[in-house]
């Protein structure tokens, strides 16, 4: 039922761009999706459930225009998509800043418990990545996207460094958006790339 899952997933994402996550109630979920209440419960378990799944996907989302950015743009191209991404969905934006608002749903990031034997269930009850793992796991693509296949370890390690101080940059540039040129030109001046 990956349709019916995915409408249930775009149906909660406009639901919470209308309205405090708190304020989101299942039935007007299920009802938007076109499927019953009792389907929403069988595919997300609870509303937890539900949100930990948005949260999945929109990470997962985030991380494949992350993937696209880096292997088309490089580097500048992966920051001014951080920054794009991170404005335009207030989900992402929490997860790479660790500023979830009141309006916004907070799973845990710790992995819970699950009874559901729904596997797709079963993965978003895993651990949802920190600001710091997301930036980790981004930077860690970046050096293997962009790192010659002769690279010494000491290139590699300079890489990453070059990489996190790129992302940790278009991150400030998410709370204090950049000047003239934007991101991508703040990071080429920075990191000289």
């Amino acid at each position: 039922m990956p349709a019916a899952r995915e409408s249930l997933l775009d149906a909660a994402c406009t639901a919470l761009a209308r309205r405090a996550w708190s304020a989101v109630r299942m039935v007007d979920v299920a009802a938007a999706a076109g499927v019953s209440r009792q389907t929403l419960y069988n595919e997300f378990g609870s509303k937890d459930g539900l949100a930990r799944s948005l949260v999945r996907r929109e990470t997962d989302t985030y991380l494949a225009g992350a993937d696209r950015a880096l292997r088309e743009g490089g580097l500048p191209a992966a920051a001014e998509w951080t920054v794009l991404r991170a404005r335009g969905n207030v989900l992402v934006r929490a997860l790479l800043t660790g500023c979830w608002g009141e309006h916004l749903p907070a799973p845990t990031l710790a992995a819970v418990p699950s009874t559901s034997a729904v596997p797709a269930q079963r993965r978003a009850d895993g651990p949802l990545p920190s600001p710091a793992r997301l930036v980790t796991l981004v930077r860690d693509r970046a050096v293997a996207v962009l790192a010659p296949a002769e690279a010494t370890p000491g290139e590699r390690s300079e890489l990453a460094r070059e990489c996190e101080v790129a992302l940790r940059l278009a991150l400030s540039c998410v709370l204090a958006p950049a000047g003239e040129g934007g991101t991508a030109a703040l990071v080429r001046e920075a990191v000289g790339v």
